[in-house]
């Protein structure tokens, strides 16, 4: 792909577009790749995948993730989990650096893991993941941290 550039769009709709045709000459450069999925992680990253999929032809859907804090200091990452991902992504630094148990990583797990599954409920209610058997996985973020 191109050098990515620095300077600051207006919206995250203008990112999309101009994001759709970067991506959609990379892919034409790699025929080899199969068919695109679009997958964008709510709720900024949609705005900036909707032009994406729609310039690809490709589906779209979400890519749910929870980050696990660590104990007393919820932004920091202590790992990670991801709808349909079996088992968890560990910080093993910050989880020495704050002393978690590993019963806490699993209460925290389990709840982020809930919390997934109702914001699929409510964000596409009766409409399960996309098969990305197969697929090339275009995953999408709008870059702009809390």
């Amino acid at each position: 792909m191109a050098e990515p550039r620095t300077d600051r769009l207006p919206d995250r709709e203008t990112a999309g577009a101009r994001l759709a045709e970067a991506v959609a000459g990379w892919l034409a450069s790699h025929p080899d790749l199969p068919a695109p999925v679009v997958l964008a992680l709510p709720r900024g990253g949609v705005p900036v995948a909707a032009p994406v999929a729609a310039r690809l032809g490709a589906p779209l859907d979400l890519l749910l993730v929870r980050k696990i804090g660590a104990a007393g200091q919820p932004e920091l990452a202590a790992g990670a989990v991801a709808e349909g991902m079996e088992g968890r992504i560990e910080n093993r630094d910050v989880i020495a650096l704050t002393a978690m148990r590993a019963a806490d990583l699993d209460a925290a797990a389990t709840h982020e893991r809930a919390e997934i599954a109702r914001r699929r409920a409510r964000w596409l209610p009766g409409r399960a993941p996309l098969s990305l058997s197969g697929r090339t996985a275009v995953v999408v973020d709008d870059g702009i941290a809390t």
